[in-house]
């Protein structure tokens, strides 16, 4: 089967997203920034926000388990849009070469239904996609639950096994690998025409 659809992750694919950015400056002391980020606003609770969980919800949650941190995990959503620091230029640019080709364009990215739209609002490639973005935050629905794949598929009537699946994420590229689809891992380094080149697109 050749490859006709193409999906992309977001965040560490596309965009540049990591709460470092605004809590470096804020805390101005790494070690207290890694204890926070690691112990306290953890990425397993941002996720809860990606399932479909509210900001506001997740953030009382955790200000009661650690009310010593309640500023600190307020200012975690309130400066959200500093922790998106851009998109990732080479990344786009294969995107928007793609756009001009006959591939379909597909987005699979596990984000808060809350914070998406800033990222849609700011940056115009997302336009490329005409719509056809999978949210989890919306489905309530994370990566790498094998029924945010299922409910793409089903979605735009696509097939695994035509499809290219492309994300930062060792364990969304094996659960994408088990459901049939062509994937690459995306890393900095990442030429990531050449690994679509490699599969056998044409650019």
């Amino acid at each position: 089967m050749s490859i006709t659809n193409i999906i992309f992750d977001f965040g560490g694919v596309l965009m540049d997203w990591n709460p470092r950015y605004f809590f470096k400056t804020y805390f101005n002391d790494d070690d207290k920034m890694e204890y926070f980020l690691t112990h306290i606003a953890q990425s397993e609770w941002n996720e809860e926000q990606d399932r479909g969980r509210s900001l506001m919800e997740g953030t009382d949650i955790q200000v009661m388990k650690f009310p010593d941190w309640e500023k600190e995990l307020r200012a975690y959503y309130d400066n959200w849009h500093v922790m998106l620091k851009s998109d990732i230029p080479q990344n786009v640019a294969v995107l928007k070469k793609l756009s001009k080709t006959d591939y379909h364009l597909y987005g699979l990215t596990n984000w808060s239904e809350e914070t998406f739209p800033y990222a849609l609002e700011n940056y115009d490639f997302f336009q490329l996609f005409g719509g056809k973005i999978v949210v989890s935050g919306a489905e309530k629905l994370i990566k790498p639950d094998p029924k945010i794949w299922h409910l793409l598929l089903e979605r735009y009537n696509i097939q695994a096994d035509e499809s290219v699946f492309i994300d930062d994420n060792p364990k969304n590229i094996e659960m994408a690998k088990t459901l049939g689809f062509h994937t690459i891992q995306v890393f900095p380094e990442t030429n990531l025409e050449k690994e679509l080149i490699d599969l056998g697109l044409k650019i």
